[in-house]
């Protein structure tokens, strides 16, 4: 008799494990009955983890770490056994936006757009207009740090010369065009879909300034875990299978329409084939750039948590305020990531 699951995802392309697991059959084969089930928001999403509500999560790895140490909600022994994305996010501004980043300076690398961005605040302030407003999706999220670690490197103060607004991933690209907001940082497929819709410009992927940056990872709460390992083993190594499929260029057009149905992340599989292929049309005149690191799914070890990339991430939890600086709290933030799990069911060696 097949395991009935119940797993929360927001439609984004770093998903694709999950969703490739249970449309190609790989779930099945392990013995699972999964329930997908689609969410607008990471507060949703996480609280339904923590209550019970999912058995396991698509989930920001910033938001396990917070939830296990009780930062800004309710403590909740929370680990991640596997990588769902390695990278994906990118920066996306308004046509506007990106007019007067061009004209204040050389936009070409990070480091320039953000010096750039500092003589745009600074202009705009001497003019008395209002600060600019940046979508990101969440508090505890890869997309706030982001945005601050390229503004703070340019000079701004994300705190003080800018606006940072929560939005849901799907979200973003209605209030860009609205002018909600005048620029984001989101996953794929978003960024993808504000040019296409000739709203927005692809201003840097993230993997431009930052090399393997941790995005989502499988969320299950620890007790969960402790007593249902077997159950576990068996999603895991479902996702071990969906990985490389999505990776072989021979599946591309099959994953992307997969990726693309109307249940899962609903957009154009054109589009989330650019994503697939690190292969990017960055504004509404077609041009492109590439990036093969763009997202990685499971090539080079992508799907291997690595507590190093927990350090990081509660390093900038401390660094924006968020959390105190201890090493007891640093411990446990790496112990969230869980490679030894990963290493024992699929039979990796040890690193």
């Amino acid at each position: 008799m097949s395991t009935r699951l119940r797993i929360g995802f927001i439609p984004l392309v770093d998903a694709a494990a999950l969703i490739v697991a249970v449309d190609k059959g790989f779930a099945a084969q392990e013995g699972l009955d999964i329930e997908l089930v689609r969410e607008v928001s990471w507060s949703n999403v996480r609280d339904k983890l923590n209550i019970g509500l999912f058995d396991a999560a698509h989930l920001l790895a910033p938001v396990v770490i917070a939830s296990s140490l009780g930062i800004g909600h309710a403590r909740v022994p929370v680990l991640a056994p596997f990588n769902l994305g390695i990278n994906g996010n990118a920066i996306t501004v308004s046509p506007a936006l990106h007019a007067a980043l061009a004209a204040a300076g050389d936009i070409a690398t990070p480091e320039g757009s953000a010096k750039a961005l500092a003589r745009v605040v600074a202009e705009r302030k001497a003019r008395g207009e209002p600060q600019l407003t940046f979508g990101m999706t969440f508090p505890y999220s890869t997309h706030n740090y982001h945005l601050r670690y390229w503004m703070a490197a340019g000079g701004v103060d994300p705190d003080e010369d800018v606006r940072l607004i929560v939005l849901p991933p799907p979200y973003m690209v209605d209030s860009l065009r609205n002018g909600h907001v005048d620029a984001f940082c989101v996953g794929a497929p978003w960024n993808s879909v504000a040019v296409d819709l000739g709203i927005g410009h692809i201003l840097h992927f993230v993997s431009e300034f930052l090399d393997r940056a941790a995005e989502k990872v499988l969320a299950v709460r620890a007790p969960w875990a402790a007593e249902n390992p077997e159950t576990l083993a068996k999603l895991v190594r479902a996702l071990g299978k969906a990985g490389p499929f999505i990776e072989d260029a021979a599946n591309r057009a099959e994953v992307s329409a997969i990726l693309g149905a109307p249940e899962r992340i609903d957009v154009a599989p054109e589009v989330i084939r650019r994503t697939l292929d690190g292969r990017l049309k960055i504004a509404p005149d077609g041009t492109m750039r590439e990036d093969r690191n763009y997202l990685l799914v499971s090539r080079d070890s992508a799907a291997r948590p690595n507590p190093d990339h927990a350090a990081w991430l509660y390093a900038q939890m401390v660094r924006w305020g968020q959390a105190q600086q201890s090493a007891d709290l640093e411990k446990a933030a790496r112990g969230v990531f869980r490679p030894d799990l990963y290493d024992a069911i699929l039979g990796t060696a040890p690193r």
